[in-house]
């Protein structure tokens, strides 16, 4: 079976929903409000309901319940929030919440959030913006318990404007399914790694339902409905404890699906939809909240790779100025080869395109250019740009863990100065340390700031006390001085990438270090200083086997061949400065392998890795399918369903494919409101969607048609059968013979196709798929028009005559993983 990451992801337990901790509104007592809550504080109905407001509150279905939708989904999102907040991801929550409020500042029109806001209740607006905006302030300028109690009275304005609209009943059924949202956050921490977390986050929610009305709210439901969330919630808890993530994600799934049953249970139909569309919602939103939970992910490794080449470019200037313009030129040549086909090469570029042009041309071109000219004031501007350049794409890669790279980029160019100062060139040393100095208060990368921020006695340490006194002990020629205050200053940057940055991103400023340092080795060996260059990749070695800030145990834990891998590149360095081998190559060959270390950290280390988001959308699309609001939404208005499938599909493969996800969410944002409208039986009262429609609805079904090889029923000369279900093939793995007959048999759902993949078949084989295409492109054409569609109480069938391996897509349902793989046999 071809395992695609989103499949792996899908069977070991991914989560759906965001992180939300406790503290952040979501209370209710017997109106409504909690009498015991501390953390909750703002106007209740009473004190925001506004007496001139026009619509009367009800409890059935109307355009305030869609109104009343648009906020919870808000609601929920406060949550994710609040818990990145709490979590250590300050910058990722601010972002958040700033999403939220541009969200709402764009929610124009009289059912749009914004205005509905505005007219439910003058105070409930005025004290919402005011407190999402002392939210988002308190996350940038690091005072999460401000942000937090801030975003609680935001959520607190939003509950009393859904019991002015609408009613405290319908209130209370939407105050549950906030708490479904906060169930499916225990299941996103899980995947992202951070079990204890989900531990602690879980044991929250228990407390808070525990307090709250809506606990008594689903028990009157029903007695299983109660258990189901609230069992689910403890076995979440439990297995989140015992470090087991699949059986986080099931108990998580128990625990919202028991709270979408009890809506059923306590309201119409239409509202309980309505509100479970604003569930797919808050959980559809949270593939931006689990990228800040799982770390700085990917961005951090590119910016790790890119670091390094900062590093490197200063050995090819320093071999210039050492009379050796072949080694510099081959050392400036060994950066533009590896770029050529890094990872970070592509995420640089979609990252700031003008960084990747500053760093590539304007910059590494004109370095080598000016080598082989002989041009010295051409050499130094031109490692003047690629720093520029790459010092702008790391920013932007690594956001909040920016300063941290810096800081191991500092660390090696320290450990440059010392060498050169070792070998007589002490202006040249006091020229690096005041390069250093000056960059540092120029706060360049937020590292002044973060690492001020990080300690005030740190941050004195290491400028005060060492940064500032080095430049003076270089050109004094105090060797205790120098060691004295190289020594204070390293150490102050091992303390602060220690304490700011979590393992994987102490990781990249410990490689970046490692690969000045095995540079450094490389260059001395180069111009004859052998001893010297030993005795610095024997120091390497010495602090990487030391912990290296959690780096050796790290990249040993992600990977044990990279580990090997890794440390064997860095002892050829060692044995290559007494050795006849090259040791420049061997530091070039070192570099390589500290970067393909901190992706292993990166992609394999747990809580620090990178989030693969796409499935969280995807497992919405597949609860869709199957929700009893399918069909009232399909019912409600055909042209609103077609858009919100399309905008759920659209919004996965953007995802996966790192595709415009900005857009693709603001269009699944646009089409779930759209849809709250629809099966609320009012589409004509939707605020106009301001993003394009293109594929979506309102353009009619086209006429479905099967083709060649789809038939009524299951023939009875099959010889294997595959059932399609609402989203997948069951079983997705079939192994036939050569020769055998298989018939997929649509067993639920819409219409499906089986669509074998062009690259994922056998090499000679006959392409095959419903409809009788002769290529997979033809296939998907063809099926935008109407064509190779396997309806209900129909059959595809196919004979396969070829041994090997052939894997299928469902193209409808491709974004919510309906996949399948027939392997045959001789």
């Amino acid at each position: 079976m071809r395992h695609t990451r989103r499949r792996l992801l899908k069977t070991t337990g991914v989560a759906l929903g965001g992180v939300g901790l406790a503290g952040c509104g979501g209370r209710s007592g017997s109106d409504g409000s909690d009498p015991t809550a501390t953390d909750t504080v703002g106007p209740t109905a009473a004190d925001t309901a506004d007496p001139t407001a026009t619509e009367t509150p009800t409890a059935e279905a109307s355009a305030a319940t869609a109104l009343a939708a648009e906020w919870n989904v808000m609601r929920a999102r406060l949550h994710d929030a609040t818990a990145l907040g709490r979590a250590g991801h300050q910058a990722a929550a601010a972002t958040l919440v700033g999403d939220v409020f541009a969200r709402f500042e764009n929610a124009g029109g009289e059912w749009g959030a914004h205005e509905g806001l505005e007219s439910t209740s003058e105070s409930a607006y005025e004290s919402f913006e005011e407190h999402l905006g002392a939210a988002r302030t308190g996350f940038e300028e690091g005072t999460p318990e401000d942000a937090v109690e801030a975003a609680a009275e935001a959520e607190t304005n939003l509950l009393a404007a859904q019991r002015g609209r609408t009613s405290g009943d319908v209130a209370e059924v939407f105050t549950l399914y906030v708490y479904g949202s906060r169930a499916r956050n225990v299941d996103a921490l899980a995947m992202a790694g951070a079990t204890d977390a989900a531990a602690t986050v879980g044991r929250a929610v228990l407390a808070d339902f525990e307090e709250a009305a809506v606990h008594d709210t689903i028990e009157s439901a029903g007695e299983a409905y109660y258990q189901a969330f609230e069992g689910g919630l403890e076995d979440a808890v439990a297995a989140a404890q015992s470090g087991d993530a699949g059986a986080v994600h099931e108990a998580a799934l128990s625990a919202s699906q028991g709270v979408v049953d009890a809506a059923y249970e306590l309201t119409t139909d239409p509202i309980a939809g309505i509100g479970h569309l604003s569930l797919m919602g808050a959980v559809g939103f949270d593939a931006e909240m689990a990228t800040g939970t799982g770390g700085h992910g990917l961005g951090v490794a590119h910016a790790a790779g890119l670091n390094g080449y900062r590093v490197r470019v200063r050995d090819a200037a320093w071999l210039y100025d050492a009379g050796y313009p072949d080694a510099a030129k081959a050392a400036a040549q060994s950066i533009f080869q590896h770029f050529e086909g890094a990872r970070a090469h592509e995420a640089l570029e979609a990252a700031s395109e003008s960084a990747y042009e500053t760093f590539e041309h304007e910059g590494l071109e004109a370095l080598v250019s000016a080598i082989e000219d002989g041009d010295d004031a051409g050499v130094d501007e031109a490692v003047t740009t690629v720093h520029d350049g790459l010092t702008t794409g790391i920013t932007a890669l690594a956001g909040d863990a920016a300063p941290v790279l810096e800081s191991g980029f500092f660390r090696a160019r320290l450990g440059d100065a010392h060498e050169r100062y070792l070998r007589g060139e002490g202006e040249v040393a006091a020229t690096v340390a005041e390069s250093l100095f000056a960059r540092f208060e120029a706060n360049e990368a937020g590292f002044h700031e973060a690492l001020e921020a990080e300690g005030e006695n740190l941050y004195h340490t290491f400028e005060e006390e060492h940064l500032a006194a080095l430049p003076d002990a270089f050109r004094a020629g105090d060797d205790d001085a120098v060691a004295t205050h190289v020594a204070g200053a390293t150490d102050a940057l091992v303390a602060f990438e220690a304490g700011a940055g979590s393992t994987p991103v102490a990781s990249a400023a410990a490689a970046t270090y490692m690969t000045g340092r095995a540079g450094d080795a490389g260059t001395l060996a180069t111009v004859g200083a052998t001893d010297r260059a030993e005795a610095v990749a024997s120091d390497a070695f010495a602090y990487f086997e030391g912990g290296a800030n959690g780096f050796h145990e790290a990249v040993e834990a992600a990977s044990e061949e990279r580990y090997h891998s890794f440390e064997e590149a860095l002892g050829a360095v060692q044995g290559a400065t007494t050795g006849d081998a090259d040791a420049y190559d061997a530091a070039t060959t070192f570099a390589d392998e500290a970067t393909a270390a901190v992706y292993a950290v990166v992609e394999n280390g747990g809580s620090g890795g990178d989030v693969n988001a796409a499935p969280l959308v995807a497992d919405v699309f597949a609860a869709f399918e199957s929700a009893r609001v399918h069909e009232a939404l399909e019912e409600g208005d055909r042209g609103a369903y077609e858009t919100f499938e399309k905008a759920l599909s659209d919004y996965t493969t953007a995802l996966e494919a790192d595709g415009d996800v900005d857009a693709a969410g603001e269009r699944f944002a646009q089409a779930i409101r759209t849809a709250f409208f629809a099966v609320a039986g009012t589409p004509d009262a939707a605020p106009e969607m301001s993003v394009g429609d293109e594929g979506g609805g309102g353009g009619g079904e086209p006429e479905m048609s099967g083709g060649p090889n789809v038939v009524s029923g299951v023939p009875d000369d099959a010889d294997h059968v595959v059932d399609m279900n609402a989203v997948a093939y069951d079983p997705a793995e079939l192994t036939v013979s050569v020769g055998d007959t298989v018939a997929w048999s649509h067993a639920g759902g819409e219409p499906h196709s089986v669509t074998a993949s062009g690259s994922g078949i056998p090499e000679g084989a006959t392409y095959w798929a419903s409809g009788g295409f002769d290529s997979e492109e033809a296939a998907r054409t063809g099926w935008e028009n109407g064509e190779g569609a396997v309806a209900a109480g129909q059959s595809y069938v196919h004979t396969f005559e070829t041994a090997g391996e052939h894997a299928y897509v469902c193209i409808p349902h491709e974004a919510a993983g309906m996949e399948g793989t027939v392997v045959v046999e001789e």
